[in-house]
């Protein structure tokens, strides 16, 4: 890795980086905290890995911070953002996620396409270096066995000491084995400033024990001095033992502990091997370079971890495929000869070209103009139909900054751009036209945070359905839904910084400007005992009149029951044919609601006697009169307003539960229970009156510092409190 002896080969600025064989591509994510560094350490290395000069530019003018314009004026990463780097022969697709928790599906997507990830930890971030989501994170990498190291940046600025922080780490990502996290260099210091910082110089590589100088601008070697060696020996020998620790070779510890010393390169080979296995994960520092530098601190190590640490796309399990129809599908590598198999894992419109796919091929060869199969994705809950069609790509592209560079294929083991895929989302599988075939879609957040929105003005009205399609077509962390209770159109997110780019995206993007209003709950009214009533509608005006008399009586049925039509006419009073109509004319109201506007439910409606005419009775009459008995019936009994109930599960860390519950009773909720889950963690279930969440998303990431996830489902509609109820019949009113 960074150890051994090292040479640069510089990607060339200006064209696109192209891989031929598997065995040559690196797809590695960066995950972290806001603000950790993570776009700053991939402008970093591509200064060092030649993508840029030192002014951050290519031939081309284009730069890697030419970000999408709602980064710019939020100054922070939004999106997933792809950077191929060139190093030792290797091309290196970097992933930058963003750090914000409302942004978690960008991070998911970073996560599919990539087979390492490195955990970009700041040192000048001391309360929150290692936030509670790069914990949960790290443990679903875990899972999976991806293979992840750490890089500590911000030590210029460092509130928490090198040692400290790898401490930290080792301590939090270690979990039961500490000695899986230790550091391959130490940072060496200059001499300290006036503000009481001692710039980081160089690095000492703990197992060549050779000093890697960067204080010129350029990284120079030189053997370390008799003041630093005591240091060294402690870190190394530890290091030296957690790398023999996971080694296959068994006997390498008892030779090691008998006084062996162990040759340099079984060491790095076995450092190598633990890490692409995911047992060992290695800590880092890395700075941007300064003062015109030709790399920045850190970066050549880092690059020689990845190429000679992290596994190729060939070492990764191969995904599971069937056919659209769901019947297994072919064993599948990492071939370029293979089956084509490709993955949409980032859809996004560009105003001049359309909309682009970012995609990462599993299987097979992807090139220009080709005519691929395209294969829903299961998301139809979210707004997000299913896909079943062949279509014609465009061009194939390499992205850098804003600009798209052509590349003349695509294989297996690689990411790359596509246009012209207008009928393809995030999630959907590429596959040959002759030979379908469909993946399995990762998991999503659940996006719980409800925007009732309408269009602005009736030409934005014509825009807001094309609108929303592309919006959600590019994000399938958000759900679009149509509530045909409320009568709302609702987007659903996944906090307020994920709100406020849709929004933004709709306005700028698609040129459709909304208002956003309170969002409603579905209420229900019932009757809160037995009633009677009596619709008459009778009226002469000229010609045929309008004559109908109908008597109803109303009951309150168990909750659930809905409304239940009983007919109880003896002796014709009402003719046959109109009690229909009654029924028509009572469901009608129902529906309306006989209160605060709300639909009723839960109801027996008995229809007892009533009186025609032979010529002015209609069924128009009958309706009307039906619907005036359940009014009046209506005004002479108690009215309940039912709430929604939500059944709340929330995942939180166990030193948040106390907060957790307390704020779910003061939201009129009920616990039900709780578990002990692993990673000490608890789960608890509790029964909330939707009212009470509508902004539980954002409030739950403030209890518990942004550790705790919950998922909601409704349980069924219960009267609410008096208090509650007439405030609510009051917005009724105002809304009628």
């Amino acid at each position: 890795m960074g150890d051994k002896a090292h040479a640069q080969h510089p990607g060339a600025a200006g064209r696109a980086v192209t891989a031929d064989h598997p065995a040559s591509v690196r797809n590695v994510v960066l995950v972290g905290h806001s603000g950790s560094g993570k776009t700053t350490l991939v402008e970093a290395l591509a200064l060092t890995a030649g993508a840029v000069n030192r002014a951050g530019r290519v031939e081309d003018g284009a730069t890697i911070s030419d970000y999408d314009e709602i980064e710019h004026r939020q100054q922070r990463s939004v999106q997933l953002s792809l950077v191929p780097l060139e190093w030792g022969g290797c091309k290196i697709n970097l992933l930058d996620t963003p750090g914000y928790a409302d942004f978690v599906g960008e991070l998911r997507a970073g996560l599919r396409a990539a087979d390492a990830a490195l955990f970009v930890v700041s040192a000048a971030q001391e309360a929150d270096a290692v936030d509670g989501a790069s914990r949960m994170v790290w443990e679903e990498c875990a899972a999976v066995g991806m293979p992840r190291a750490i890089v500590v940046t911000h030590l210029e600025t460092a509130r928490t000491g090198f040692d400290e922080l790898t401490g930290v780490c080792a301590r939090i990502f270690g979990g039961d084995d500490p000695d899986a996290v230790l550091p391959l260099y130490l940072p060496q210091y200059g001499p300290q400033q006036a503000d009481g910082h001692a710039p980081v110089t160089g690095l000492v590589g703990l197992l060549t024990q050779k000093i890697f100088d960067y204080s010129s601008g350029e990284r120079k070697e030189t053997p370390p001095d008799d003041t630093q060696t005591p240091m060294l020996e402690e870190a190394r020998g530890r290091l030296i033992e957690g790398i023999i620790a996971e080694s296959e070779d068994e006997t390498l510890m008892d030779r090691y502990l008998g006084g062996e010393e162990i040759d340099l390169k079984t060491l790095i080979d076995d450092l190598e091997k633990a890490v692409a296995r995911g047992t060992f994960h290695p800590v880092l520092a890395a700075a941007p370079a300064t003062n015109g530098a030709k790399a920045g601190l850190g970066t050549v190590e880092l690059l020689e971890l990845i190429t000679g640490g992290f596994p190729t796309p060939l070492e990764g399990d191969p995904p599971t495929v069937t056919t659209p129809d769901g019947r297994p599908g072919p064993q599948i590598g990492c071939d370029p000869k293979g089956p084509l198999v490709a993955e949409v894992v980032k859809t996004a419109s560009d105003p001049y070209v359309g909309r682009i796919s970012l995609v990462r091929l599993f299987s097979g060869t992807l090139r220009p103009d080709d005519t691929v199969h395209v294969s829903g994705h299961g998301l139809a809950d979210r707004g997000h139909e299913d896909h079943d069609v062949d279509e014609r790509i465009g061009a194939l592209s390499a992205p850098f900054g804003k600009q798209q560079r052509p590349l003349p294929h695509a294989i297996a083991g690689d990411l790359a751009c596509v246009a012209k895929l207008s009928r393809a989302e995030t999630g959907d599988t590429l596959s040959a036209k002759d030979e379908p075939l469909l993946m399995e879609p990762w998991a999503m957040p659940d996006p719980l945070l409800p925007l009732a929105i309408h269009a602005h003005s009736k030409a934005d009205e014509d825009k807001l359905s094309q609108g929303l399609a592309r919006l959600v077509a590019e994000d399938p962390t958000m759900r679009l839904e149509q509530n045909q209770d409320t009568h709302q159109v609702v987007l659903w997110c996944l906090g307020e910084a994920h709100a406020d780019v849709a929004l933004e995206r709709l306005r700028k993007r698609y040129g459709v400007q909304v208002d956003v209003v309170p969002h409603k709950v579905s209420l229900r009214e019932t009757f809160g005992g037995s009633s009677a009533g009596r619709g008459r509608h009778v009226k002469q005006s000229g010609g045929h009149g309008q004559y109908a008399i109908c008597e109803i009586d109303v009951d309150p049925l168990p909750p659930g029951s809905g409304i239940e039509f009983v007919d109880k006419v003896v002796g014709g009073a009402v003719p046959r044919q109109f009690i229909p109509s009654v029924e028509k004319g009572v469901r009608a109201q129902a529906a309306r609601g006989v209160a605060a506007g709300y639909p009723l439910v839960d109801v027996r409606i008995t229809l007892r006697d009533g009186k025609a005419h032979s010529v002015d009775s209609s069924d128009a009459a009958f309706q009307t009169a039906g619907a005036l008995a359940l009014r009046e019936a209506a005004s002479d009994t108690r009215i309940n307003l039912l709430e929604p109930v939500a059944e709340l599960q929330v995942l939180v860390s166990d030193e948040y539960v106390g907060p957790v519950m307390s704020d779910l009773s003061g939201r009129r909720g009920r616990v039900i229970g709780t578990e002990q889950t692993a990673g000490s963690r608890t789960l608890v279930r509790a029964e909330v009156p939707e009212l009470e969440i509508g902004r539980y998303a954002v409030d739950l990431r403030s209890i518990s510092h942004g550790t705790g996830r919950f998922s909601r489902s409704y349980a069924r509609h219960e009267a609410m409190p008096q208090q509650v109820a007439d405030r609510m019949r009051e917005q009724g009113a105002d809304n009628a």
